[in-house]
């Protein structure tokens, strides 16, 4: 009897979100993609849009996000997430549309489809999972690699003269007219996972709000494609990510 009412409503602390489904996931261990996963689902089920949120998922490690959400997915080129995004809200006006992508889908074959959707003040969210690699690929170099990072396309780190400069999508998007609400975060620590979730919530709720474009850019590891084990891609992350990416809010119009 003890047992049952240990397990009983009144006494539950935690429990999975109830839009993850019990398929297990193909990410690394210690992948950010997970934890944001959870964020996802859990700020839908706050917000009662179980059946009106449709993602939108591109090529890239989280191209099966589909396999965990228990909500409407549309699967997109390479890239052009957030054009198959746009037709759905525009078609679709009541429905909470929202694309989740990497650096390499979005910063890189993505670049023209992300700027132009955000611009325009679709009335989307753009989850953005920056690891600064290509995480499914092989580990090869990304447009938001660091400069001196180290890939399998620029084994003795990231060079200007021969790759150019790391390139900083958020900062780009926060000076677009069509953008209400740009930021960035990460998922590395309790206070910074609570931080992100009150991001995409507000997001999503300003896009529901016809307020204009969101970007939630969240800063990530990938100890796959780094080479290092969880905590320490984590540690690696905290010690030169997040000089060159600053966590904070670039803008935010949604008030008022």
């Amino acid at each position: 009897m003890a047992e049952n009412n240990i397990i009983s409503p009144e006494n539950l602390v935690y429990e999975k979100p109830k839009l993850m489904n019990d398929t297990t996931m193909h990410y690394c261990p210690g992948c950010s993609h997970g934890v944001v996963h959870k964020l996802v689902a859990e700020v839908i089920a706050d917000m009662g849009m179980d059946e009106k949120t449709i993602g939108v998922c591109p090529v890239g490690c989280a191209v099966f996000a589909y396999r965990y959400l228990d909500i409407d997915w549309q699967e997109a080129a390479h890239g052009r997430a957030p054009a198959v995004a746009t037709a759905i809200k525009r078609l679709w006006p009541d429905r909470l549309v929202f694309t989740y992508q990497g650096d390499g889908d979005l910063a890189c074959i993505g670049t023209a489809e992300t700027i132009h959707a955000l611009n325009r003040g679709e009335n989307i969210t753009i989850i953005f999972i920056n690891n600064a690699i290509y995480g499914m690929t092989g580990g090869q170099m990304a447009p938001t690699t660091l400069l001196g990072q180290k890939t399998a396309t620029c084994p003795f780190g990231r060079v200007p003269d021969i790759h150019g400069y790391p390139l900083n999508m958020t900062d780009l998007a926060s000076r677009l007219d069509g953008t209400c609400y740009v930021t960035r975060q990460s998922v590395d620590t309790v206070p910074a996972i609570h931080k992100t979730k009150r991001a995409i919530r507000k997001a999503f709720e300003a896009s529901m709000a016809g307020k204009g474009s969101s970007l939630v850019e969240i800063v990530s590891t990938c100890s796959s494609g780094w080479k290092m084990t969880p905590v320490d891609a984590n540690k690696w992350m905290q010690d030169n990510m997040f000089d060159y990416y600053s966590k904070g809010d670039l803008k935010d119009t949604t008030k008022g």
